[in-house]
């Protein structure tokens, strides 16, 4: 492919975003212009998810094209992210691509002297403006939005639709709660507006239509049992895509994508070979996903002895099954403050998160906080919520079966540590992360 043909590739990413909760997705409490924009312009995925619901492990896998237990100290947040691992924006700098980012790049965690997202920028118009002529480009605009807490999206509120607003069925319907989620949705607003002004930069230099944009988000919302968990709402992320004379208008994709599809997505995009290392598939292709893997690590430091709480799982279009390894410790962090954000610090500090642990509802305090059982299965024909296990259910058996045969190959095929049995390597894995003491922290997941 001659470089005066190689698209610029600009990824619009999100901070805790979850789905369905963008217009284009069905969505009826927020208006995100933007993305439906994208959405109708080109192609929307009505089933993509982050491989990892924890931010810095998710970023690794969307840049190295690979599952998360396969870069070692990368699959915990605070990690590190090595090198050897072939990462899409270098190989793309490395075929003379004009590489940077804004905003959020990787992390938190260890990745040297540059981030693994490109050089930093003010803005994208600065990093626009830097560019040697002639140069294609690829940069990474990260929001900060809808991270908590959500208090930057004041401007918005006033158009939410609050009055359809469902709280899902693992939260309390309570004032609280629904404060928090109109708050989150107006930072969801607050994005969608940002990611407007870099179409509109492009549009005025004339470069929109030559530009492969992707918008989506790192993992889910930040709400108890969503961020940290391998539920939909940890996991599930808004994606849509956008290249004339590559996508027809209006597509819909409904087959599965994850966020390591993306790294060889852009790299075929630009005419370049995608390493053997990378096992995520190029969105471009034939290839469709029938399901996805999901795992996690550690994700803060929030249990005695800097224990991770590992999970392997898999999500078809009925189904999710997860399997707890460590079921004895607790899935939310210790009850007891140990090192980082508070009392079962994996989730983090929000109005909703005060009122479980003041009056302890019923079944939602053990929904978030509660320790699980070595495995979980969902049926989502039944229970979109994914708040009745059904794993212990003899009628069952068959397709739980069925389910934990896929993630044990999975595991086993892909070079998971975790398929030869049990193993420490994660909990040892050195925290780079800050201590903090006293009230609950948020610490930039």
């Amino acid at each position: 492919m001659r470089a005066a043909t190689r698209p610029n590739i600009l990824l619009l990413l999100g901070d805790n975003w979850a789905a369905p909760h963008a217009s284009a997705l069905g969505d009826t409490v927020v208006q995100t212009p933007v993305f439906d924009r994208i959405a109708n312009e080109g192609v929307r995925f009505t089933h993509a998810f982050a491989p990892n619901p924890s931010c810095s492990p998710s970023r690794s896998s969307l840049l190295t094209g690979q599952e998360t237990h396969r870069l070692r100290d990368a699959a915990n947040l605070y990690g590190t992210l090595a090198a050897e691992f072939p990462r899409y924006t270098d190989l793309l700098e490395q075929a003379g691509y004009a590489v940077g980012f804004a905003g959020k790049g990787w992390g938190p965690g260890n990745s040297g002297p540059k981030n693994p997202a490109g050089a930093s920028h003010a803005s994208f118009d600065a990093f626009l403006g830097a560019r040697p002529a002639g140069k294609p480009f690829c940069f990474w605009f990260g929001s900060h939005d809808p991270h908590v807490p959500w208090n930057r999206g004041e401007a918005h509120k006033g158009k939410l639709a609050a009055g359809k607003l469902r709280v899902p069925a693992h939260l309390p319907d309570q004032a609280a709660v629904r404060s928090d989620m109109l708050g989150y949705y107006a930072e969801v607003a607050q994005f969608d507006q940002e990611c407007g002004e870099l179409l509109a930069a492009l549009e005025r230099r004339g470069e929109l239509d030559n530009t492969l944009i992707v918008m989506t988000s790192d993992n889910g919302w930040q709400m108890p049992r969503g961020l940290a968990n391998c539920y939909d709402l940890g996991v599930r992320i808004p994606m849509a895509m956008r290249w004339p004379g590559r996508f027809n208008k209006s597509q819909t994709r409904d087959d599965f994508a994850v966020l390591a599809d993306l790294a060889p997505t852009f790299l075929e995009a630009a005419g370049l070979a995608v390493p053997k290392q990378m096992t995520g598939r190029s969105l471009l292709g034939t290839y469709r996903r029938p399901h996805v893997f999901l795992e996690r690590e550690r994700h803060a430091n929030v249990r005695k002895g800097n224990l991770s709480y590992p999970v392997r799982g898999v999500r078809t279009r009925t189904h999710l099954y997860l399997r707890n390894l460590e079921p004895d410790r607790w899935p939310a962090g210790d009850p007891e403050f140990y090192w980082a954000v508070g009392p079962y610090g994996d989730v983090d500090g929000s109005a909703s998160k005060e009122l479980l642990l003041k009056t302890k509802p019923q079944p939602h305090f053990d929904l978030c906080f509660g320790k699980r059982p070595a495995e979980e299965l969902y049926d989502l024909r039944t229970d979109p919520d994914q708040v009745k296990n059904i794993a212990g259910d003899p009628g069952n058996a068959k397709v739980k079966a069925e389910l934990a045969g896929m993630v044990t190959r999975w595991m086993e095929q892909t070079g998971d540590p975790r398929a030869k049995g049990r193993t420490g390597f994660w909990d040892e894995v050195p925290y780079i992360g800050p201590k903090f003491k006293g009230a609950p922290v948020d610490i930039g997941k």
